[in-house]
């Protein structure tokens, strides 16, 4: 059940790249099955066109490139092997337990990824259950980022008013879906996939702040945490 409203600001984090750092991964993981399929494509290519993007609207994307829809073998093998790297490789973002942790207001997830890979990217790095049931997927809207949907079904998912609600998000299609949805938004840097020009691209695409370091959250949301650090 969702829950019930809490007072103080409302965090609404991004999952991949954010609080796990997936998009590296699983961008290298597309890059090379698509390549294997004569569309070549680089880590770096997908992390640029599709990063914080349904991977509907990427699959759509590549077929009308390739005038043909894609084998079934290439999400075979994609989700198989992510799924595998998820068991191996998948590590939560730097310093995101600790802040998690520290956290005194009511937080929740919302992703472009579909369910189970969501939920199996917060179980593998542990950061579930800092959660619980308060992780929602773009599966559950119409649209997905940069339409605001899915940020404006968090916030009522978690009955918290909009101007209660900041979101963290390290894609300029998530910055542009949180301003789409009138909340306050900040740009997150500190995953593996960022390139140097990323913090310019979301404060150019709304992002009220831009940081690198998570532990520099509590400074950006002091009222979201349990005890704030020295100045």
């Amino acid at each position: 059940m969702p829950p019930t409203a809490a007072p103080g600001p409302t965090l609404i984090f991004d999952c991949d790249g954010v609080l796990i750092d997936s998009e590296i991964l699983v961008c290298r993981l597309v890059a090379e099955e698509l390549s294997a399929l004569d569309y070549t494509i680089s880590t770096e290519q997908v992390i640029a066109r599709f990063a914080g993007r349904p991977e509907g609207e990427m699959v759509a994307e590549i077929e009308s490139d390739r005038g043909r829809p894609l084998p079934p073998t290439f999400f075979e093998r994609t989700r198989a092997r992510t799924e595998a790297a998820y068991g191996t490789e998948l590590r939560a973002v730097a310093g995101v337990a600790d802040t998690l942790a520290r956290l005194r207001g009511p937080a929740c997830v919302a992703s472009s990824s579909a369910p189970a890979k969501l939920r199996r990217g917060l179980e593998a790095t542990g950061l579930l259950a800092h959660f619980g049931e308060n992780v929602v997927s773009a599966a559950r809207v119409a649209r997905g980022k940069p339409a605001p949907d899915v940020f404006l079904y968090a916030a009522g998912w978690m009955r918290a008013p909009i101007r209660d609600c900041v979101v963290i998000e390290d894609s300029v299609p998530g910055v542009t879906a949180a301003r789409a949805a009138g909340l306050r938004v900040f740009g997150f840097t500190g995953g593996s996939h960022c390139p140097p020009d990323l913090a310019a691209r979301l404060t150019s695409a709304g992002a009220e702040a831009v940081f690198g370091a998570m532990a520099d959250l509590e400074r950006l949301v002091p009222g979201a945490f349990a005890t704030t650090l020295a100045a």
